[in-house]
């Protein structure tokens, strides 16, 4: 074997243990359907989520379903019809709270969608079956609540604390409470892979705004996984800039108090448990002004070395 063959060989040998490297170390894939909160009723809070190599998507949320997945084939991300993806790729729904920013995907789109599994907190069920799903407002697609029951859905609570498995996929969950204008309770989801997790949260004030020990409590759970490498990434919203009074946050964060809760997971995990770590920034407020100085506020204020994700509208990524 002459000396450039071996090259050659030692070449590949190299190139195909850093892919399976970093597919070991790449655990889910998320499609953003919807990245804004807000006005925008074709970009709102939803994001597809799935074990790497798989269809096999629960939806974080469902303020904009049909629009988003319609960008994702735009951008090639996927190659079959909508109603195939609505229908057959996205097996269920976690839903963290019931505003409708956060729902209205799943309403409107509930006649075309197939049956699968909503999941919720009491007290978010109990709103969007009240309020929504009530043989009034809206047809009732689910199993539970007034009316007729159509039954496309099956509504499953989620009790808080509790892991649960994520019906046709190998993924489980497990809900924490959150505060967004105490006393409303929004929801955190831990979603697991096998041994690695992602962490998602709805809409949620700074403890110190919401007079709360709810993010002090999360942080306290997910620490072991952050110091062992197990957690891969922290969805969590960012609404307003700083410049934003308290008392009209209106159970958000800024930059600033997103930093602040950071600092605390980071004391909770160990120095310098954070760098590199990938943050998701997600329901970012209109007006487009406000937007860039967030994004401009959070790159000044990252002294933790994090990795900040903006997603966009059916571009795909991977943690």
């Amino acid at each position: 074997m002459t000396t450039i063959n071996r090259i050659f060989i030692c070449f590949i040998l190299i190139s195909i243990n850093t892919i399976a490297q970093k597919q070991q170390k790449l655990s889910f894939q998320v499609v953003p359907l919807g990245v804004k909160g807000g006005i925008d009723e074709k970009n709102l809070s939803a994001y597809l989520l799935a074990p790497i190599n798989t269809k096999d998507y629960i939806c974080l949320d469902a303020g904009t379903i049909n629009s988003g997945i319609e960008k994702a084939i735009e951008n090639k991300v996927f190659k079959v019809p909508t109603s195939k993806v609505l229908r057959k790729y996205i097996k269920g729904y976690l839903i963290s709270h019931a505003h409708l920013d956060h729902v209205s995907g799943l309403i409107i789109n509930s006649p075309a969608d197939s049956s699968k599994t909503v999941y919720a907190t009491q007290k978010c069920m109990e709103m969007m079956e009240t309020h929504y799903f009530n043989d009034q407002t809206w047809a009732n697609f689910g199993d539970e609540g007034p009316g007729f029951h159509i039954k496309r859905y099956h509504f499953q609570t989620l009790n808080i604390g509790e892991e649960t498995p994520i019906t046709n996929t190998a993924m489980t969950v497990k809900a924490f409470p959150l505060s967004h204008v105490n006393p409303y309770e929004s929801t955190a989801f831990l979603i697991s892979n096998k041994d690695n997790y992602v962490l998602y949260l709805g809409d949620t004030g700074p403890d110190v705004v919401e007079k709360s020990n709810n993010l002090k409590e999360l942080w306290t759970a997910v620490a072991p996984l952050v110091q062992n490498k197990q957690l891969k990434g922290i969805f969590i919203e960012v609404s307003f800039p700083n410049e934003q009074p308290d008392q009209f946050l209106f159970g958000h964060l800024t930059p600033k108090y997103l930093m602040d809760e950071l600092h605390k997971l980071e004391k909770l995990a160990g120095q310098n448990s954070l760098n590199g770590f990938k943050i998701v920034i997600t329901h970012l407020k209109p007006p487009a002004q406000n937007i860039v100085k967030i994004k401009e506020q959070l790159k000044t204020q990252n002294d933790l070395g994090l990795q900040f994700i903006f997603p966009e509208q059916g571009k795909d990524f991977e943690l």
